[in-house]
């Protein structure tokens, strides 16, 4: 079991990352941290920026996801019948999942609520307030990708380990972990903002096919093993 939750750490990092670099995600990070840096002079506020912008976006995906989970675990019928189908759920829902990043199924939305451009540019100058508030609200921009890989993967998977807070923060942690790559370069070198986006353009377009085409084999395995087999 302790080699199961490792793995499911592992697992909330890497679906951080993916959702971190995915295009709808990746343009409004870029675009955020560079917002929040030109409106502040000196590298070590542009990175203490990008650093609590990155802390607004885990605040925000842990306390959804608990919000979430608690949900679910204070009503007992629902725990209970979570607790008996969750294996045979997994399955199809990581093969829809997988499906979705293949861009197999294309369904265009935003989940998000309309932020002017005059209070970005008040939270941008807000300090660092401002950029966690900012952080907080972009990280509930939800595109398919993103909210494919959040709802779709990692709530599922932290209420099969009973996890409220220690992978949703991972999760969390992977989803800061460019922007604090874009904070430092914008800090120090923002002449190669332009290249590196380019470069983890094509990263993530790789990473996506490959997780998606996991998603799916790992989902066939749960259904062969729990719905199939126990049939046969």
């Amino acid at each position: 079991m302790e080699s199961d939750f490792i793995i499911a750490i592992g697992s909330a990092l890497w679906l951080g990352i993916l959702t971190s670099i995915s295009p709808c995600p990746l343009a409004t990070n870029i675009a955020a941290v560079s917002y929040i840096g030109k409106n502040i002079k000196g590298a070590n506020k542009t990175i203490w920026s990008g650093i609590f912008y990155s802390l607004g976006r885990v605040l925000a995906y842990v306390i959804l996801a608990a919000l979430i989970l608690w949900s679910f675990f204070s009503i007992p019928e629902l725990g209970r019948f979570f607790q008996k189908y969750m294996n045979l759920i997994i399955g199809p829902g990581l093969i829809i999942v997988g499906l979705f990043l293949l861009n197999v199924f294309k369904v265009n939305f935003s989940l998000s609520g309309n932020l002017s451009e005059k209070m970005q540019g008040k939270l941008a100058n807000s300090g660092y307030f401002g950029a966690t508030a900012l952080g907080f609200i972009f990280a509930l921009t939800f595109c398919p990708v993103s909210a494919g890989l959040y709802f779709g993967s990692l709530i599922p998977m932290s209420m099969s380990f009973n996890s409220i807070f220690i992978i949703p923060t991972v999760y969390g942690l992977g989803t800061a972990l460019p922007v604090l790559i874009f904070a430092l370069m914008l800090a120090f070198s923002a002449n190669k903002i332009a290249k590196a986006f380019d470069n983890v353009n094509k990263f993530q377009n790789w990473a996506i096919k490959i997780t998606g085409w996991v998603f799916i084999a790992v989902g066939l395995y749960f259904v062969w093993r729990h719905i199939i087999s126990p049939m046969l």
